[in-house]
């Protein structure tokens, strides 16, 4: 399936200033395989598997040299490495620190060669070791955007309509039918790709279910690998609370009356560093960046996907597909934090994107913008409803407060659209709301 990252990995082979490059993401995002794919393009791949092979971490344990290593390499491998015709995969490479550090002198002294790295849980690893500023690239991967998703099922054509559309025009009935069918699809199945080349092949959400408790299964095994012996219980705790408490303001309290903030935070922050949880902070909203007005005592949480997040809680999948409007508007929590989903996976991938929202939080007059999104220095506040209709009061009363901020956006089931400063965007054409 089409990745649409592969363009940008495709641009970095060419830059005669790259440096190697970092992959990184959750567990089964679909690194290996994009990297698989864009290997096509050389003449070969030679790849290292440090989980599956650990023995090849020895290859970096006295020497970093990077003839010496390609030496190496070359005969555990029984491969030639070329200059500009080879590309070096190191996979799972936070189970071989060493090679971490080996990339810097790979772009110091051998920058002809073509390195890539990835690694499910390489955000701890890089906590140890510190990553070579100036001297190694990074991109992010997540998981399948409804966009892609639409590329996968074969509706190419689909979502190119969408994306020369008029933003002040509907949509053709006949074709905005469609889309809210493979939205509900979506909605369904999310976007790990093991689940959504499951459903393309067998149409058949069991099948899809099982697969996500696959990885709901393996994400519980990791918790091994970066939480300590006391924490295990925790993480597992918000782990399976974070579902739960989507689109509320997150309470420590809410996650376990027996557990105290002081557990439950750390546990929260090793599932965001293994990029399976994502905070969503409140920000003052006054300009950009939005991090400087930020309060990182206020935020809510998504989780990595949302097809997982339903599988976690064990909701009634068949209900997106039977009767799509009916569980828009019942799982208003869920479409919030695929509209969450769909922001991280449309930014810029070289720089890991904080999510943010708007909230006043005063005695019976409480506001709340569910994201705040940044375009061109300027700030964008991002409404969701789950329904077609609404009255919009916190993002007029944002954009009320706001005077410098030009107009908001709404995001709903229902078709496009523009009202005064508010701009209607349908959720099946998320990704058009910064345009």
């Amino acid at each position: 399936m089409k990745r649409f990252l592969l363009e940008r990995l495709q641009a970095w082979k060419h830059d005669t200033e790259r440096k190697p490059l970092l992959l990184r993401g959750a567990r089964q995002v679909g690194k290996s395989y994009l990297v698989n794919e864009f290997s096509r393009g050389f003449a070969n791949c030679v790849e290292l598997n440090f989980e599956m092979e650990p023995y090849l971490a020895e290859i970096f344990s006295d020497s970093l040299e990077p003839s010496r290593l390609v030496e190496r390499i070359s005969i555990a491998k029984n491969a030639d490495l070329k200059s500009g015709e080879t590309l070096l995969f190191l996979d799972e490479i936070q189970a071989a620190p060493q090679a971490l550090t080996a990339l810097r002198y790979f772009h110091e002294k051998m920058p002809g060669l073509h390195v890539i790295a990835a690694g499910s849980l390489i955000e701890f690893a890089l906590e140890k070791t510190g990553l070579p500023v100036g001297r190694v690239s990074s991109l992010y991967l997540y998981p399948l955007s409804f966009r892609e998703f639409l590329e996968a099922a074969g509706k190419e054509k689909l979502g190119a309509c969408l994306d020369e559309h008029d933003l002040n025009k509907p949509l053709a009935e006949v074709l905005y039918r469609q889309l809210l069918d493979c939205f509900a699809q979506y909605m369904a199945v999310g976007g790990m790709p093991e689940a959504v080349n499951t459903w393309l092949i067998n149409r058949d959400m069991k099948k899809v279910r099982r697969v996500h408790n696959d990885i709901i299964e393996t994400y519980r095994q990791d918790f091994l690998k970066y939480a300590k012996k006391q924490q295990i219980h925790h993480v597992d705790k918000v782990f399976a609370a974070v579902p739960r408490l989507l689109g509320k303001k997150f309470v420590y309290a809410q996650v376990d009356q027996g557990l105290k903030s002081r557990e439950i935070k750390p546990a929260l922050d090793l599932l965001e560093m293994a990029q399976v949880a994502h905070r969503v902070r409140h920000s003052a909203g006054n300009g950009v960046p939005l991090e400087g007005q930020c309060n990182d005592s206020l935020f809510k949480v998504i989780f990595l996907d949302i097809g997982l997040s339903q599988a976690l809680l064990g909701v009634n999948d068949g209900d997106w597909m039977l009767n799509m409007q009916r569980a828009v508007s019942n799982r208003g929590a869920v479409v919030e934090a695929f509209v969450g989903q769909e922001i991280l996976a449309m930014s810029d991938p070289g720089v890991r994107r904080r999510l943010f929202y708007w909230v006043r939080e005063k005695a019976h007059a409480k506001s709340e913008v569910d994201y705040l999104v940044e375009k061109n220095d300027r700030v964008i506040p991002v409404e969701v409803k789950s329904g077609s209709t609404g009255s919009l009061k916190s993002l007029k009363q944002f954009l009320l407060e706001k005077p410098e901020v030009q107009y908001g956006v709404h995001l709903s089931p229902a078709n496009f659209g523009s009202y005064r400063n508010i701009r209607q965007i349908p959720l099946v054409a998320v990704w058009r709301l910064s345009d």
